[in-house]
């Protein structure tokens, strides 16, 4: 996978996960807990998704 294509997978999980974080204070703690290291295993997921159905329309 080449550079370009992780950032805009990392933009588009960053923008799921915070659509969940529901204060400043989830955005901005340091410490890892379940549910924010789910959110983001989940973002990635659905990011790689979205990005192959891209691919799939428009090619690659």
């Amino acid at each position: 996978m080449d550079e370009g294509r992780k950032r805009v997978l990392a933009i588009v999980a960053g923008i799921l996960v915070a659509r969940h974080l529901k204060t400043t204070d989830d955005l901005f703690d340091s410490r890892s807990s379940p549910r924010t290291e789910s959110l983001v295993a989940a973002a990635v997921q659905w990011a790689d998704r979205i990005m192959r159905k891209i691919d799939g329309v428009f090619g690659k």
